[in-house]
Formats: C-alpha cells, sequence, structure tokens
C-alpha cells in the first residue's frame, strides 16, 4: 500500500472561499507548499464535479501533489486523482479497495476510537481524526474531542493520523505533540486573505 509523504492536507469548501474562484485558492496554496488536497465539494452534480476535479488534478501534477476525491469514486478514477476520501456513510472501505486498486490511497475520517479501528482493520491507507478542538464546519459531527482523544487515536493505530477541526497557528505544535502524522485544515487556509503565506507558515510550524 503507499504510504502518504504529506503533512498538510487541504480541504476544501469553495462557499468558504470569500467569492474567490476555488482554483485560485488552491493554487496558492500549492505554490506554498501544500502537497495534498482533498477536493469536497458534495453539492456539485456529477459534470460540474468532473470538470473541478479535472482542472484541480491538472494543477496538483504540476505542483507534483496528491489529489483526493471525496466519496466520488467514479470522478476519482475518471480524473486519475491519486485516491479518495471516505465519511461514516461512504461505501465500505474493502469494496472501494476493490475498486480503486491497491495503489491509490484511501483516506477515511473518523470520529471515535472504534471508527479508527474499523478503518485500519478494513485497510485504509489513513485516516482523520476530529473535531480536534471546535470549528463551525464540524459542529454536526459533536463536541471537540480533545487532545487525550486524539493521543489514543495515535497511540492505539498504525495508520497515519491527520488532526482536523479548529486547527490553527496557534494550536498546531501542541497538536503535533500528539504523534500525527500531519493535519488537515478547510478554513485557515481557503478562507486566508492570501492562502501561499498561510500555507508555508503552517507547514514551517509542522516541521520545526
Amino acid at each position: 500500500m503507499p504510504i502518504p509523504d504529506f503533512d498538510l492536507y487541504l480541504v476544501t469548501d469553495r462557499s468558504q472561499a470569500l467569492g474567490r474562484d476555488l482554483l485560485w485558492v488552491l493554487e496558492r496554496a500549492l505554490d506554498g507548499g501544500r502537497r495534498a488536497i482533498q477536493l469536497r465539494e458534495k453539492d456539485l452534480g456529477a459534470k460540474e464535479l468532473f470538470l473541478l476535479a479535472e482542472a484541480a488534478r491538472k494543477l496538483t501534477y504540476r505542483y507534483r501533489a496528491a489529489l483526493f476525491i471525496n466519496d466520488r469514486i467514479d470522478v476519482a478514477l475518471a480524473t486519475g486523482a491519486d485516491g479518495v476520501h471516505l465519511g461514516r456513510e461512504s461505501f465500505p472501505i474493502t469494496r472501494v479497495r476493490e475498486l480503486v486498486g491497491a495503489q491509490k490511497f484511501i483516506g477515511v475520517s473518523t470520529h471515535s476510537l472504534e471508527e479508527a479501528q474499523e478503518a485500519e482493520e478494513q485497510g485504509a491507507d489513513f485516516i482523520v481524526f476530529g473535531p480536534v478542538y471546535f470549528t463551525p464546519s464540524k459542529a454536526n459531527y459533536g463536541a471537540p474531542q480533545g487532545l487525550m482523544a486524539l493521543k489514543t487515536i495515535v497511540e492505539k493505530n498504525s495508520l497515519p493520523v491527520y488532526a482536523i477541526g479548529g486547527l490553527k497557528s496557534e494550536n498546531i505544535l501542541e497538536t503535533k505533540k500528539t504523534g500525527i502524522r500531519g493535519i488537515a485544515l478547510i478554513s485557515a487556509v481557503v478562507s486566508a486573505s492570501d492562502p501561499k503565506t498561510v500555507a508555508e507558515e503552517i507547514i514551517a510550524q509542522l516541521r520545526r
């Protein structure tokens, strides 16, 4: 199975892009050193999502970055994305593996130790766990999990773990101490006035 070689994972939400073109935001983030993007635009129809994913694939290819498509296995395969990202309502991981093959990444969003263990058992390549801190975009997943829960996930799971939810420059270093592989961000980059500078600053903190 492939091993993730990125520490900063950008999850998209064009509604948080302050009216700017999402591809412009992605290019700025990639220019700032971001090496993995999850295209997560659930409200788009199949054709619109395919066209956006195709354009994003060209961008990530130019920057030698990985592209993941949230949930849509068909779009991931059609655009040559590096993998798919699954949630609790997605197809079973084992079935997705049969469809995408051994060389594609499968990332999985988890919100409990049980979900994390299930993802590992079923063959995921990495997991995203959270929300660690409060964030409006993850409020429907319940109260913040906190650093102790995150540390437990890291210690009891052999997969690379990415923290998500309320991550920003002030709490990255303490979050990193739990042993995570990296962090996943949405608004901190997508809503930033200068996504490139923010990406550079966060990567520098992660690599201290």
